[in-house]
């Protein structure tokens, strides 16, 4: 096995770690713009195989980086169940809220997903001919709370209320709308891996808004059903999990889930990450996203500081959360060259 992030998910600890970055294919860099502007809209560029893979591709020509991870959106699912979806301009995606068990009788389910979803694996099928063999393709979902927060609420919100309240209010309608998106996430990620992704991560961005038992019920356990769900389906598969600000709620994720690998946001440091999370398996992270805007000598501190820290174990570099539009680019230049520098 010659692809280091295949390498890192197995257990192995290498001396250089593999290294990727959450939206690494996005608004920081001029090209993405550009292909952006051809497209028309962020939707129809989801939707172009030829453009979204185009996209993938270019923060791998320009750093080289050792993962690709698919360029789509996690509201598609959503979409593809047939909730409406549309992006306003500056202000991000809007959605037609499901409340009620009416809105909710109205989803589809199962196999309808694909009809929509296929030019996602067209995308995936492109890019494992294009990519670099040394390059490992990552597809991707976001998870049922983070998704459910957004159909609920019908946009992102800072704090989840519309979902918290709806779980106070309803119980089983809300556990309706996570049993449903744990099913349709489990079919969208099997066809991705079908179309050729070689791992799959479960983004769940905000898990850190569930606590105790709310987040064993409502992060923790979608994850492990639809990591467990995948690897029957397709043995061997790696799969990373990432409930964002999960704090102590990371211990123990790998043995709960059997995921793989535990991504770590940056609100955890890496010293205490590698002693409480990475005793179990590969851990990802989880260099601050900020350090790209501002760069200079305390980027590369940092970086080097994540890199001891997990030096021990398996390990992948990633930021502690997704790169932000107003990121240089030469900063992620630096990073890399910082984390390869032992190379």
């Amino acid at each position: 096995m010659t692809k280091t992030i295949l390498r890192a998910l197995a257990g192995e600890t290498l001396p250089v770690p593999p290294i990727w970055m959450m939206r690494q294919a996005g608004r920081y860099l001029p090209e993405y713009k550009a292909t952006r502007a051809q497209a028309g809209d962020f939707l129809s560029l989801c939707y172009n195989p030829e453009l979204a893979a185009e996209v993938t591709l270019q923060p791998i020509r320009r750093y080289g980086f050792d993962g690709a991870i698919l360029f789509a959106d996690i509201l598609l699912v959503p979409q593809a169940l047939g909730n409406d979806l549309w992006f306003v301009t500056g202000e991000g995606p809007r959605l037609s809220t499901i409340t009620t068990q009416a809105e909710f009788d109205k989803l589809g389910r199962g196999e309808m997903i694909h009809d929509t979803l296929s030019p996602i694996y067209e995308t995936v099928k492109i890019l494992r001919r294009e990519l670099p063999e040394e390059t490992t393709l990552i597809g991707f979902a976001g998870a049922p709370w983070t998704v459910a927060t957004y159909m609920i609420a019908g946009r992102g919100t800072k704090d989840q209320g519309p979902a918290h309240a709806l779980k106070a209010e309803n119980r089983p309608l809300f556990e309706a709308i996570i049993e449903r998106l744990t099913e349709a996430t489990i079919d969208y990620l099997s066809a991705q891996v079908e179309a050729g992704a070689e791992v799959v991560k479960l983004f769940d961005s905000w898990a850190g808004s569930l606590s105790g038992e709310d987040f064993q019920r409502y992060a923790l356990e979608p994850a492990r059903i639809i990591t467990q769900a995948l690897k029957a389906r397709h043995p061997g598969l790696p799969v990373i999990v990432f409930p964002r600000q999960g704090g102590q709620g990371y211990v123990g994720f790998h043995e709960a889930t059997g995921a793989e690998c535990v991504a770590v946001d940056d609100s955890v440091s890496p010293e205490w990450a590698a002693e409480h999370v990475q005793v179990s398996g590969c851990v990802q992270g989880n260099l601050a996203s900020s350090h790209m805007v501002t760069g200079g000598d305390a980027l590369v501190t940092e970086t080097r500081r994540v890199v001891k820290a997990f030096s021990k174990g398996p390990h992948i570099f990633n930021l502690g959360h997704g790169i932000t539009p107003d990121a240089d680019p030469e900063n992620v230049q630096l990073m890399i060259d910082t984390v390869r520098e032992g190379a």
